[in-house]
């Protein structure tokens, strides 16, 4: 038996209805290993109300990468049902297939 465990924090900025605001991540998973930067890009479905992009959201992921060359896709849901599909870009040395809970909060 095995456990591996990942860890994130970071950031970004949503784009919604003409404005720009900041938000906060940070999450726990399992199944990945190795050590990488991480920069997604994405689009947010079913976000009716700003306050609604907040929240825990669960992630499926698949993904890697060796150097400079790594990409990868990730699904995103929080409670209020909220959507995000993000592609990603990763840069050094990880192989991940998995599940996270991630904490998105507005504001830096």
């Amino acid at each position: 038996m095995a456990f591996i465990g990942s860890g994130a924090v970071g950031g970004g900025t949503l784009h919604y209805r003409g404005r720009s605001y900041p938000f906060k991540v940070g999450g726990l998973g399992i199944g990945g290993i190795g050590i990488s930067r991480l920069d997604a890009t994405g689009s947010v479905f079913n976000l009716r109300r700003l306050e609604d992009f907040n929240g825990v959201y669960g992630q499926a992921r698949t993904g890697w990468a060796i150097g400079q060359h790594g990409k990868g896709e990730m699904w995103l849901q929080n409670a209020n049902g909220v959507y995000l599909r993000l592609t990603a870009r990763r840069r050094g040395l990880s192989l991940t297939l998995g599940a996270d809970g991630m904490l998105v909060q507005l504001g830096a």
